[in-house]
């Protein structure tokens, strides 16, 4: 005997596909990025700055999405949002969130290697631990 299915609404389908195409194009481009720079550094001295511009034009309207989606996403689905444990965990993200905005803003002004590489890494490793965290709240 077949059981029911409950699929998500159209709502909810919309909500959180463009919360994961948002975080595909912050953290994947992040990842694909990282993985290009060497042999774009090949290209010529301003070669690397430019596919930086360009991915940011892409990038950051990608993270306000996610900002927005991810304030819509606890207002839609107040999974545990009465419990301490799940609010903790929240306040954590946010938090990350805001570590993960200001490295990456950091690292595009950056004015040497070793800041725009410490600053990439921090942004990065943020972006990611936001994510799990996302995740974790989801249930």
């Amino acid at each position: 005997m077949l059981g029911l299915v409950r699929l998500a609404s159209s709502t909810d389908t919309i909500r959180l596909s463009l919360h994961v195409l948002a975080a595909c194009v912050w953290i994947g481009g992040q990842i694909a990025l990282g993985g290009l720079v060497p042999t774009v550094r090949g290209f010529g001295p301003d070669a690397v700055k430019k596919i930086a511009q360009v991915f940011a034009r892409m990038a950051w309207p990608a993270f306000v999405v996610l900002v927005a989606t991810g304030l819509w996403n606890v207002v839609a689905l107040k999974n545990g949002s009465g419990n301490s444990t799940w609010q903790a965990v929240l306040g954590a993200k946010f938090a990350i969130v805001l570590v993960a905005a200001l490295a990456v803003g950091l690292h595009t002004r950056a004015g040497t290697a070793k800041v725009r590489g410490l600053s990439a890494a921090l942004g990065l490793v943020a972006s990611l631990a936001a994510m799990v965290l996302g995740v974790l709240l989801a249930g």
